[in-house]
Parts: structure tokens; sequence; C-alpha cells
């Protein structure tokens, strides 16, 4: 038989309006038992247990060969627990719930534009990367890893080779805030 006799029989039109609330009440129980499947509010899950009150932020290591980089890492990390988080921040692992190490890994420059009259770089990238550990030291259980964190920061390069260096501090300043900022979220954030 076809649709057409089905219809005019009676036999198919009594069934579609039953299917098509069939499906319209399926799609609603779905939409209903699994509104968070793989989504949700950023900021509010934490990988950190609710018996941890403080962090410890002992120096990060300097595997690389830029001087001071490791000071300027910790010390954006401190800064940004201290500011984003409820957690006491302290140096000493002895003393605290859960530790946070770091190891600079690399730091690594390179040109990405020139003067096209004189052939110098006009701006660099710097690129950082930083291994980091947090660890909850009651049950020794990692927290959070990543041993391939990479940074990345352009800045310009002064036309004069005095101001080369107050130019450079800077860059590593932000690219350690960005590495902070991203650190720490990453850290709050379960994802």
């Amino acid at each position: 038989m076809s649709a057409k006799s089905l219809a005019s029989e009676g036999k198919f039109t009594s069934r579609y309006p039953l299917h098509c609330a069939s499906c319209l009440l399926l799609s609603v129980l779905c939409l209903l038992l699994f509104p968070a499947c793989g989504y949700h509010i950023a900021g509010t899950a934490t990988r950190i247990p609710p018996d941890v009150k403080t962090i410890a932020v002992p120096a990060f290591k300097n595997s690389s060969s830029t001087f001071r980089i490791e000071q300027q890492v910790t010390s954006a990390v401190t800064r940004e627990l201290l500011e984003r988080t409820h957690y006491r921040i302290l140096p000493n692992p002895p003393d605290a719930d859960a530790v946070l190490k770091g190891t600079i890994k690399d730091v690594r420059a390179r040109a990405i534009t020139f003067d096209i009259n004189t052939g110098r770089a006009t701006s660099l990238q710097i690129r950082v990367l930083a291994d980091v550990q947090l660890q909850d030291l009651h049950t020794h259980k990692i927290l959070f890893a990543n041993s391939d964190y990479v940074f990345r920061q352009e800045y310009q390069v002064s036309e004069s080779s005095s101001q080369l260096f107050e130019e450079d501090s800077s860059a590593l300043d932000r690219l350690a805030r960005d590495l902070a900022r991203t650190l720490v979220t990453d850290i709050l954030e379960n994802f």
C-alpha cells in the first residue's frame, strides 16, 4: 500500500501524531537529563580538594640560559594566586597543604619582523617552555601537571641598543604574567 492509500484509510494519519509526539517527548527528556554534557561555567570546577587551605610556591628552577627568568615567573605566579584565589600562599612546602613546583626548561627569542631599509630586526618573539606540577602534600596526589607549558610574547626592538635590555626585561615580565594567568586558570578550572 502506498502512503496515499494509508492516509485515505486513516491508518497513516492516526499514527503520525503519536510518532511525532513520541519524538518530541524523547527530545525534551534528553535536553532535561543531559543539559551539561561537557559544558560548565568557567571557574566553578576545581582540581584542588577542599581541605587544601595553603599552597607553597617555592622558587621555580631555571634550566634555561636566561638570567633570573625563574624569579620573574615565581613572583608572577604567587601574585596571581594571591589576587585570584582564597588560598594562603607560602614560600616553604613543609608548612603548606599543597605545593606548586615549576621548572623553566627553555627560553628562546627569534626575530619576526625586519626593517626593510636596514635589515635590522624590529620585533622579536620570545618563547618559554615550562614544566609545572601541583601536588597535594597530604595524599601525595598530583592535582595538576603540565610538562610542556609553552608561552609566547612579542615585543618591539628599540633602535637604540642601550634600551634593548630594558625592553627585554619588560617583555619577560609580560610573558611571566601571561604564564601565571594561564597556569592559575588551568589549575582552578577543570579542563
